[in-house]
């Protein structure tokens, strides 16, 4: 049995481009350098909390949120939501708590917004765990789907997404729809779907990616193994990590592997400032 009692759940106040927040953030102070967790659209900060269980982490410092529009947290403006705002809200939070260096782990949206957070302060992220976070227009499955389904209006829009998703045969897809509406406020879908989109078109986010120098894994669902730039990483340096009976969620269909996939990772990245890589 782990102690979790020195975990700490908390409301913080910000203001970031002129939006009131309340952030709902878990997290725990201890040894090495904290561990910054995003969690991906549909989900929340409790995605990530086994980290504080888990043995292989014991002791170690961690720090995750809910995204503006999702789980606990209130933002006073939905329609302002978008990555790059997320992004505003990620630099906030870790000038707030402190947080000069740290290891980086993201899922989907999660994931996209690390990406830009660690691009813009190379010398601040240790090593980066994308868990299926866009580097590129193929990775738009879930976002694309404002343009290649719309609808009246946003509310039909979120519905008719949910039902979607509800019926995929994607591993975790319905466990993923049937949380939706009770994790994402449907004033924030559109900004956040429409960026993504954007961004992974547009965003040069697979150099971005590749120009990182601090170590990088890029994991994913071995539903996911078609993915056309996964050879492309490898040859770049990048650890891949596909996890076993699992689709776009691991934390849902199997998270016993991804945690040990992230703890063997972080295991090699002693001290704080270097990380060897497996091929």
């Amino acid at each position: 049995m782990f102690s979790v009692s020195d975990l700490s759940f908390e409301q913080v106040n910000l203001h970031v481009d002129g939006i009131g927040l309340e952030i709902a953030t878990a997290s725990r102070g201890g040894s090495g350098a904290p561990v910054v967790f995003l969690h991906g659209f549909g989900s929340t900060k409790e995605d990530f909390l086994d980290f504080a269980h888990h043995p292989a982490f014991a002791g170690r410092a961690f720090l995750a949120y809910d995204a503006p529009g999702c789980g606990e947290t209130f933002c006073a403006d939905l329609s302002k939501v978008s990555i790059e705002f997320l992004l505003n809200v990620a630099q906030a939070m870790l000038e707030r708590t402190g947080i000069e260096r740290f290891h980086l782990v993201g899922h989907s949206m999660g994931g996209l917004t690390a990406l830009l957070l660690a691009h813009q302060a190379p010398d601040r992220v240790l090593s980066f765990v994308n868990i299926e976070g866009n580097v590129a227009p193929e990775d738009c499955f879930l976002s694309r789907q404002i343009v290649t389904y719309p609808a009246g209006d946003d509310e039909a829009f979120f519905k008719n997404f949910t039902e979607r998703a509800r019926s995929s045969p994607s591993t975790s897809s319905a466990l993923f729809a049937a949380c939706l509406h009770h994790k994402v406020r449907t004033g924030v879908v559109r900004g956040i779907f429409e960026s993504m989109v954007d961004l992974s078109d547009h965003g040069d986010l697979m150099n971005k990616f590749l120009s990182l120098s601090c170590p990088r894994m890029f994991m994913y669902g071995e539903e996911n193994s078609f993915l056309s730039y996964l050879a492309k990483l490898r040859s770049n340096g990048v650890e891949l990590a596909e996890i076993a009976h699992s689709g776009h969620w691991p934390m849902y269909a199997h998270p016993p592997a991804m945690w040990e996939r992230i703890a063997d990772f972080h295991a090699r990245c002693q001290p704080d400032s270097f990380c060897s890589v497996v091929s």
